[in-house]
């Protein structure tokens, strides 16, 4: 019978001794990958700078001219004349925010089909919840083009097909949401945990029940967050696609701008971020109410 040789039992000394050398050579491999990243981050950050043309004494000198056309955006308003200033700057406000409304009513259709075709697609985009690997590249290929044409480029093209109107910026804005939340809830779906998609499974769920009762309670959340935070973005994108003529108040502050009347366009403009700070605070009151933060407290 062979008799097996125990392995000599470590002192204090000794435990220390492995300890300290083990740490010393985590230490360093830290430090080199630190001086690695370090090393490509300001390689890539002196091309950038150089490709870019950079210069910060142009910077500099050219500040003046951009306070400049943002002070021709005011016209004079006087303290005695306050409320005839006001209304003749306002002039259009009446054709302004009809346009306004054209384009939010765009940003809000979009923003539902954007948003449900990409909660669709995302189920098919995130890797632990398809069986086949070639759906799950087909939709992570398809989103990637979605999202990464520019929205003013889909509305070129819609303009092209449709013609003139709110109809191809609406496409253009929902094609590049579909791209943009279906890889965002795609993420979010990947980090679920498994225990109840496995469950369902377990009791003979089919695939569309697992989706619904062990994925969906669980996303939902995020799924809302992000869908408050593409009605902004899309607000912002509806302006943009008016300038190829898609409509809505992005074309009023487009041609202000071409015909060189900078008083219209900086009325345009605080309509515009007035109603953005409006709808960023309406999001975040629903968004606490929809996850259940106002029943924290403060």
């Amino acid at each position: 019978m062979t008799v097996e040789k125990l392995a000599p039992i470590e002192g204090p000394d000794e435990v220390a001794a492995r300890f300290e050398r083990q740490y010393t050579a985590y230490a360093r491999q830290k430090t080199m990958y630190m001086a690695l990243f370090w090393g490509v981050f300001l390689v890539c950050l002196a091309v950038s700078v150089v490709v870019a043309k950079f210069d910060v004494l142009t910077l500099i000198k050219s500040l003046p001219r951009t306070t400049e056309f943002l002070v021709k955006m005011i016209p004079p308003i006087g303290a005695t004349t306050f409320a005839a200033d006001i209304s003749e700057w306002y002039w259009g406000i009446g054709k302004w925010m009809n346009n306004l409304l054209n384009t939010l009513l765009m940003a809000y259709l979009a923003t539902v089909f954007g948003t449900l075709f990409g909660a669709l697609l995302s189920f098919f985009a995130a890797r632990n919840l398809v069986k086949y690997y070639a759906t799950y590249w087909i939709t992570r290929r398809f989103l990637e083009i979605a999202r990464t044409v520019p929205d003013i480029v889909w509305a070129l093209l819609f303009v092209f097909a449709f013609g003139i109107g709110p109809l191809p910026g609406v496409l253009a804005i929902t094609v590049h949401t579909i791209g943009a939340d279906g890889k965002l809830f795609a993420e979010v779906n990947e980090n679920i945990s498994p225990l109840p998609v496995e469950g369902v499974r377990a009791a003979g769920g089919t695939w569309f029940q697992e989706m619904i009762y062990g994925v969906l309670p669980q996303v939902l959340p995020n799924y809302i967050t992000y869908t408050f935070w593409r009605v902004e973005l899309n607000v912002r994108s509806a302006t943009i696609v008016g300038f190829v003529g898609a409509g809505g108040i992005g074309h009023d502050l487009f041609t202000s701008i071409q015909l060189l009347y900078f008083a219209d366009a900086g009325a345009i403009l605080l309509i515009i971020i007035a109603t953005v700070m409006i709808i960023d605070m309406l999001s975040e009151k629903f968004r606490h109410r929809a996850i259940g933060k106002d029943a924290l407290g403060p």
